[in-house]
């Protein structure tokens, strides 16, 4: 007598489908919240960066003398402050060209080069967090390009007249502005804010926050304070640039982090509909029944 499969238990079959629309939903929900494809954000940071570039330049074709009076400004806000120690670094640097010449370099290399290695490195290992990370660098870029417009401010390595010196100048030395061409190519009174302090910031609070290693988390903690004294001691920002800097991106850092983590009723909603609206699609595909709608909450990020 031929045997047949005992048929199967009431509630399986409803259960297994729930199981895969859940997970085709889930899926879906990190394709959503997740990285990016990268050929985008490659396009991405191409535009973004040369729209940066582009508005610097086009930015100082008003003339420079009310860089000037700016710099004027900000030196006596920050002696009436007690914070004008940037003329003491700049002469205690000089004072060793071996550690001067490094510092160039550092200013002129580790700005991009330390960026773009945390943006790759967080896209390729913690994609969970690149979007709200992504967007709070360039949020804040974008804000800075404000105060490039608003207040355009010589930095102190123009203002002989109070001593200072720019390394670069006086050891014939490697750095960002060491070529008549270069110097030409980029807005060098965009002092204000000071992006290299607050693309350090970022960087710092990437490394500390997702690192695994112990080394890449105290790296992490010294790249800004490194940043902010290079930028210092060889006259091309002032403390309140740094300030400014600082704040920008820390601002940005939160309300990029509360939008994208804390999740606000209306972007959790949004969040959830499109989470719905893709989960429908996969399921129409596999042949499978329409999902309900999600419940709308946050993905947890720890």
């Amino acid at each position: 007598m031929a045997r047949t499969a005992p048929p199967a238990a009431r509630g399986e079959a409803p259960a297994a489908a729930r199981g895969e629309r859940r997970k085709t939903a889930a899926q879906m929900r990190r394709r959503v919240l997740g990285a990016p494809p990268v050929w985008r954000e490659l396009l991405l940071v191409v535009l973004f960066y040369s729209a940066y570039t582009l508005t610097r330049l086009i930015l100082v074709q008003d003339g420079t003398g009310p860089a000037f009076e700016h710099a004027d400004q900000i030196l006596r806000l920050e002696r009436a402050l007690g914070l004008d120690i940037e003329l003491h670094l700049n002469e205690a640097l000089l004072t060793m060209p071996w550690l001067a010449r490094t510092a160039n370099v550092f200013y002129a290399t580790m700005h991009f080069i330390v960026t773009l290695g945390v943006i790759v490195w967080l896209y390729r290992y913690r994609p969970d967090h690149y979007r709200w990370l992504r967007t709070s660098i360039m949020v804040a870029t974008g804000a800075a390009l404000i105060g490039f417009w608003l207040y355009p401010l010589a930095p102190p390595r123009f203002l002989e007249h109070e001593g200072f010196v720019d390394p670069v100048t006086a050891l014939h030395s490697l750095g960002l502005y060491a070529s008549d061409a270069s110097g030409t190519l980029t807005n060098q009174y965009a002092a204000m804010p000071s992006m290299h302090a607050g693309w350090a910031l970022w960087c710092g609070v990437v490394l500390v926050k997702l690192a695994s290693q112990a080394w890449a988390k105290v790296l992490g903690a010294l790249y800004p304070g490194t940043t902010v004294v290079v930028i210092l001691a060889t006259a091309n920002h002032y403390v309140l640039d740094a300030v400014a800097g600082i704040s920008l991106v820390g601002g940005a850092l939160w309300l990029s982090w509360a939008l994208y983590e804390r999740c606000p009723p209306p972007l959790l909603i949004a969040r959830a509909r499109v989470s719905h609206l893709l989960a429908q699609r996969g399921a129409r595909r596999a042949g499978a029944p329409a999902p309900a709608a999600p419940a709308p909450r946050c993905a947890s990020r720890t």
